[in-house]
C-alpha cells in the first residue's frame, strides 16, 4: 500500500518536474523571440550648430536637422535628429553650453561650429581651442562625431584663411572624428539657393545641403551601429 502510494507519487513527481522543463524552455523560446523581434531605439544624433543648423528664417520642417532626419528615414535609418542650433553661436558660445545641449546618451552628433568666428574676424588659435575642447567632451560621452568644417571668407588675409581652414581637418585627424569639409558648399555663392542675405540656405539650400552630406551621416551612423554591436 504504502509502496504503491510512493510509486505513484514518483510518477507524478516525474511528470510534474518533465512538464516544467518543457513549460520553461517553450518560454525562455518565446521570450528569446520576443526580444531578438523588438526594435532597436532609434539613433539619437544631435546637430549641433548656429544659425545654418537651426533654421535662421525657415519653418522649423524646413531647418536642415528635419530634413536630414526626413531624409534619412526615407532611406530605412531609425533615427532622431535634434535640432541644438543657435543662431548667432560662436566657437565660444557653443563651448559655453555643450555641457547641456548635447546629452549623455547621444549616439552621434553632426558639429557645426565657425562661420561667425570666421565672418567676425576672431582669433582662428580661440576657434581652433573651443572646438578642441568641445569634441574632447563629446569623445568622453562616447559620441560618435562628425564635423560640418567652415571655410573663411576669402576677402580675409591669406595668412588668416589658412590658419582657420587647417582647424576642421586637424581636430577630426586629432579625435578620428568623421569630416564634411565645407557645410554650404553646395550653396556658397548660390542667389537661388539662399535667404536675401545671401548667407544662409532657403529651403531649397537646405535640401542641396541635406543630399551632399548624407552619405557622411551614413557613415557616422554605420560607426554608431558597429558601437552598439560591439565590433
Amino acid at each position: 500500500m504504502t509502496t504503491n502510494w510512493y510509486c505513484r507519487f514518483r510518477r507524478i513527481g516525474v511528470h510534474v518536474v518533465a512538464l516544467a522543463v518543457l513549460y520553461n524552455g517553450v518560454l525562455g523560446a518565446v521570450t528569446g523571440n520576443l526580444m531578438a523581434a523588438s526594435p532597436s531605439k532609434p539613433i539619437k544624433i544631435v546637430a549641433f550648430g548656429d544659425s545654418l543648423t537651426a533654421g535662421y528664417m525657415l519653418a522649423e520642417a524646413d531647418a536642415f536637422p528635419a530634413k536630414l532626419q526626413k531624409a534619412l528615414t526615407e532611406k530605412g535609418h531609425k533615427v532622431d535628429v535634434i535640432n541644438a542650433g543657435v543662431s548667432g553661436d560662436t566657437t565660444a558660445a557653443g563651448l559655453d553650453r555643450i555641457a547641456w545641449a548635447v546629452p549623455a546618451d547621444a549616439d552621434g552628433v553632426i558639429v557645426e561650429l565657425g562661420a561667425n568666428d570666421a565672418l567676425r574676424g576672431l582669433d582662428p588659435a580661440a576657434a581652433r581651442a573651443n572646438l578642441d575642447k568641445i569634441l574632447a567632451t563629446l569623445k568622453s560621452q562616447k559620441a560618435e562625431v562628425l564635423i560640418a568644417g567652415m571655410r573663411a571668407p576669402r576677402n580675409l588675409t591669406p595668412s588668416y584663411v589658412s590658419e582657420f581652414d587647417s582647424i576642421f581637418p586637424d581636430l577630426a585627424a586629432k579625435y578620428g572624428a568623421l569630416l564634411y569639409p565645407f557645410f554650404i558648399e553646395k550653396i556658397a555663392m548660390n542667389a537661388s539657393l539662399n535667404l536675401a542675405d545671401g548667407i544662409h540656405p532657403n529651403a531649397k539650400g537646405v535640401d542641396a545641403i541635406v543630399a551632399d552630406i548624407l552619405p557622411k551621416v551614413e557613415e557616422l551612423i554605420a560607426r554608431i551601429e558597429k558601437r552598439r554591436n560591439g565590433s
